[in-house]
């Protein structure tokens, strides 16, 4: 995994558009008495590099380790899959990450009240990401259940 600096943020957010991507799931983790760690799998484009071809699709986990607050608030009657807004903050020591909408206007920097008036937010002192690689396609040889050479 990669380690996500808070300088790093601006430069991570051009490369992935996140908004109007997945979520595709989150887990809690307890790895010890008092440690909690948080897991955002979401499925996100890349940047545009080519005016020619579409941005392809591509799924990250976002990691928080050593979390020291989250909260997870799903209505049924608003159903959140989609990405609606996505922000990434540093403020004492955590890293906060938020997968909705905050209310902020467009430029506006989120603030920590901000964070915790989200619906998807945690906040960790560690962020970690990874970008998963797409599954290999089987061979027409590996297929038919020959071995391969």
């Amino acid at each position: 995994m990669n380690r996500l600096q808070p300088h790093e943020f601006a430069k991570f957010l051009r490369s992935y558009r996140l908004i109007g991507g997945v979520l595709r799931g989150v887990r809690v983790r307890h790895t010890g008495p008092r440690e909690v760690s948080v897991e955002f799998r979401v499925r996100a484009r890349e940047a545009i590099t080519d005016l020619g071809k579409e941005p392809r699709h591509v799924r990250l986990t976002l990691w928080l380790a050593g979390v020291e607050e989250f909260r997870f608030q799903m209505r049924p009657s608003q159903p959140k899959v989609k990405i609606t807004d996505a922000r990434l903050g540093y403020f004492n020591g955590l890293f906060f990450v938020s997968l909705d909408s905050v209310g902020l206007e467009p430029g506006e920097t989120a603030q920590i009240f901000d964070f915790r008036a989200s619906e998807i937010y945690a906040a960790g002192r560690e962020l970690f990401w990874e970008e998963a690689k797409p599954k290999e396609p089987q061979s027409d040889e590996k297929a038919a259940g020959e071995p391969p050479a």
